[in-house]
């Protein structure tokens, strides 16, 4: 037996500074069939040791519009921005602004070509773009005055998932997995579905980072084969990979009780997760039992409009048909017991020909949007389901004149004020919150940070953004850092 004084400094924290990660290890194991319930540590004394309150979400399909859309041409109608189109910026505000791509010495306004009109018996306000999406306006938090520090897509796309803009951070889906627990046994907690030409973060944008790997997004195709490799090699027989797996498990229970590294449990519970996937992913996928109805309200199947050169697609993508399949394949999620979905919807980065590359895009998102809040509400989901749509940050009031590209139509990187949605998960419907300037250039009433937007999220999940916390390296780390404040102006 191996002396106190000669074990590992991973063995000493995993076994005397820290019960927790015996009780997180006993609960899933005991889950799993792995170890005998009466011999584990209570798995819901564990649960409630991570969960601060009754909230009234229970998961979350967080619409992420990879590249930032822009809120001028969208959410925010500017009448003094058409009103100074073709002049330049105020010397006060272009003396401190920062650019991407723009050249702020013969920059000029931008004002929007879109028709506006106000929607719902709130009266919220929708560009002609987004004639689905508006007839939820009741049911929306249109957050208007968002704004974040990072300038660029890749550090701006991980300040929004990770709440931080650095690599090897756990995602908003990981640590409400790693707060919550999964509420299927069948189907991975945490599921990514990916349409158009594919977003610039990749999977940094849903890693569980240091969090055990069980908590990471899982990559989901909406046709074919759910999984990549997740179904039997021809000729392997049931009972033959039962029995592999059956080994695993020993020889990976064995090491455990060398090393105590929870990744070992981890891995343990993935490959039987991944054996009961077998069966429950392909019937998620399987969109035959759906009404017709159901499938023409959520546009499965529609074409894609004539061309192929838009921002959002590739030659050969079927864009249209795949966001319809990722919204109906998340309401199936939400119902199967997913706690967290990410459909992530690439690219929105309309640095040119905004009018013809927004319309697009705006057009395959707009239809099974709206129909995903209405599907969830009709069937008494919306109230536990927190539906999210949003981006990285938004597009300035400026046109875009970089050189050598015709100037002024397209938009510039703008994170200083933007615009996102929610709907559900106890949040208020009908309710616009914060404004901008009469440029759309700054947020001016009620401004929200990145981490004000995630503390909320995790309040309606009854998480305390200042409590979920998991030391690593000798530091007790969460979603939202050092910052973050509830917004609780949104809540219902």
């Amino acid at each position: 037996m191996t002396s106190p004084l000669h074990r590992s400094r991973r063995e000493f924290l995993a076994t005397s500074a820290s019960g927790l990660g015996g009780i997180a290890l006993g609960s899933m194991l005991s889950e799993d069939g792995l170890l005998n319930a009466a011999n584990a540590a209570d798995p819901a004394a564990f649960a409630e040791a991570r969960s601060h309150r009754e909230g009234p979400a229970k998961a979350c399909i967080f619409i992420f519009m990879e590249g930032a859309p822009s809120q001028l041409d969208l959410f925010t109608p500017k009448p003094k921005l058409n009103e100074l189109h073709g002049q330049s910026l105020p010397k006060s505000i272009l003396d401190k602004a920062r650019f991407a791509f723009i050249q702020p010495d013969t920059a000029t306004l931008m004002g929007s070509p879109r028709k506006w009109a106000k929607h719902g018996q709130c009266g919220m306000d929708f560009s002609d773009l987004l004639p689905h999406l508006s007839t939820c306006a009741d049911d929306l938090l249109m957050i208007r005055s968002l704004h974040s520090e990072q300038f660029n897509h890749h550090p701006g796309q991980l300040l929004m998932q990770c709440g931080v803009a650095r690599f090897g951070m756990p995602s908003m889906g990981s640590w409400i997995n790693y707060g919550l627990g999964s509420a299927s046994r069948n189907l991975p907690g945490y599921v990514v579905l990916n349409a158009g030409r594919g977003g610039s973060g990749g999977s940094t944008l849903w890693t569980s980072g240091f969090l055990s790997s069980k908590y990471a997004g899982v990559q989901f195709r909406n046709q074919g084969e759910p999984v990549l490799n997740l179904q039997n090699p021809a000729g392997l027989a049931p009972e033959m990979q039962r029995a592999g797996l059956d080994a695993l498990r020993d020889l990976n229970e064995g090491r455990y009780q060398e090393v105590h590294d929870p990744e070992i449990a981890s891995r343990i519970a993935n490959y039987e997760l991944a054996n009961r996937m077998q069966t429950a992913a392909p019937e998620l996928v399987d969109l035959s039992g759906e009404s017709k109805e159901t499938l023409a309200m959520y546009g499965v199947d529609r074409p894609e409009p004539p061309g192929n050169d838009f921002r959002g697609t590739l030659p050969g993508l079927r864009t249209y048909d795949t966001l319809a399949r990722n919204c109906l394949l998340a309401r199936r999620m939400v119902e199967r017991g997913v706690r967290f979905i990410n459909i992530i919807h690439a690219s929105w980065d309309q640095h040119s020909e905004l009018d013809k590359n927004l319309a697009y895009n705006a057009g395959a998102v707009d239809q099974p949007i709206a129909a995903l809040i209405k599907d969830l509400k009709q069937r008494g989901l919306l109230d536990s389901t927190l539906v999210v749509w949003g981006s990285e940050f938004g597009r300035t009031p400026l046109g875009e004149n970089r050189p050598g590209r015709l100037s002024n139509t397209g938009r510039d990187h703008h994170p200083q004020a933007f615009t996102m949605l929610m709907a559900g998960g106890g949040f208020k419907g009908g309710h616009s919150y914060g404004a901008t300037d009469e440029i759309g250039w700054f947020a001016t009433e009620n401004p929200v940070s990145i981490n004000d937007l995630q503390a909320t999220i995790l309040h309606q999940f009854g998480l305390d953004h200042l409590k979920l916390t998991y030391r690593f390296q000798g530091r007790d780390f969460r979603l939202t850092d050092v910052a973050g404040n509830v917004v609780h102006d949104w809540i219902a």
